[in-house]
C-alpha cells in the first residue's frame, strides 16, 4: 500500500506503478508537467502568469535541470512521473513510462497546479467526488480561448465533474480556496455554453455518468498546455500523460 507521495514517486521510478494519481493519497498537491527548450521557456512562463487558473505555477527548473527539491529530497522530473507524452517538431512521438534520453541540456521543466489536488479536500467536507472507469474526470476541449502570449495561444481544456444541484455553491467556494487545484469552477450548468455538444463524448477520460438532478461543473485543465504547445514545432516538447501526475510532499493551506 503506497502511503506517502515519496513511496509513491520511488514506485514510479522502479516502473513499478504507471498508472494514474487521480484519486491517490487524498489531499497531497498534485501537478501537471510541461517541458519546453529554453527558448520558448519565457513565453511559456509568461503564457502561466496570463492564464493562472489554467497553469497555476508550483515550480520551474533551471534549463538542463531535472530536479526539484521537495520535504523528502529531491525527485527527478525525467523518471517520477507515472506516463509522459513526447511530441518532436509538434508530432506526438511516444508516451513513454521516463524522459531520460528525450531531455536536452537546454529543457526547462514546469510543475503546473492540479485538480486532483482539491479532491480530498471535497471528500473531507462531505462532498462525493464520483469515480468513473477511470479515477480521472472527463476533459473537454473548449470554444473559450485563452490569453496568448508571444506565439502560445489556444483554446482552453476543461475538467468535469457533476454534483447534486444543492451542494453547488458549497463546491464552489470550497475550490476557490485552492488555486493551486485551478480554483473555483469556470462555468457551471448548460456545457453549450463552452462549445461543448455531448458530455458522453470527451476528448480525453473516461465517459462520465451524471444522474438526475446532478449539475455539471467545470474547471480549467492543464491538459491546456497539450494542445497550445506542439503547434510551435520545438525540437522537443515533454508533457505528463492526462491524469499521470506528479505528487508532492505537502497538502497545500486553503486560502482564507
Amino acid at each position: 500500500m503506497i502511503t506517502s507521495p515519496a513511496q509513491l514517486r520511488d514506485e514510479i521510478r522502479a516502473a513499478n506503478w504507471t498508472g494514474p494519481t487521480a484519486g491517490m493519497l487524498r489531499g497531497y498537491q498534485q501537478a501537471n508537467f510541461v517541458a519546453v527548450p529554453e527558448a520558448h521557456a519565457f513565453d511559456f512562463l509568461l503564457f502561466c502568469v496570463r492564464n493562472p487558473q489554467v497553469c497555476p505555477v508550483i515550480a520551474v527548473t533551471a534549463p538542463g535541470d531535472p530536479w526539484v527539491n521537495l520535504d523528502s529530497g529531491t525527485a527527478d522530473v525525467r523518471t517520477d512521473i507515472p506516463r509522459y507524452r513526447v511530441w518532436k517538431s509538434g508530432e506526438l512521438v511516444e508516451e513513454p513510462v521516463e524522459v531520460s534520453k528525450y531531455w536536452a541540456g537546454d529543457m526547462v521543466g514546469f510543475l503546473l497546479g492540479c485538480s486532483h489536488t482539491f479532491e480530498g479536500p471535497l471528500a473531507d467536507a462531505g462532498y462525493t467526488v464520483r469515480q468513473h472507469a477511470s479515477p480521472a474526470p472527463p476533459v473537454y476541449i473548449t470554444n473559450r480561448q485563452t490569453v496568448s502570449a508571444g506565439k502560445i495561444h489556444g483554446p482552453l481544456a476543461v475538467s468535469m465533474r457533476s454534483f447534486p444541484a444543492g451542494q453547488v455553491a458549497g463546491i464552489v467556494q470550497l475550490t476557490a480556496r485552492y488555486p493551486t487545484g485551478h480554483g473555483s469552477p469556470i462555468h457551471i450548468g448548460d456545457p453549450s455554453g463552452l462549445g461543448i455538444t455531448d458530455l458522453l463524448a470527451p476528448d480525453f477520460g473516461p465517459t462520465p455518468e451524471i444522474p438526475d438532478g446532478e449539475v455539471p461543473m467545470f474547471w480549467a485543465c492543464g491538459v491546456t498546455p497539450q494542445l497550445v504547445l506542439p503547434r510551435l514545432g520545438m525540437h522537443t516538447l515533454i508533457t505528463h500523460y492526462p491524469g499521470h501526475m506528479f505528487v508532492f510532499d505537502n497538502k497545500p493551506v486553503p486560502e482564507h
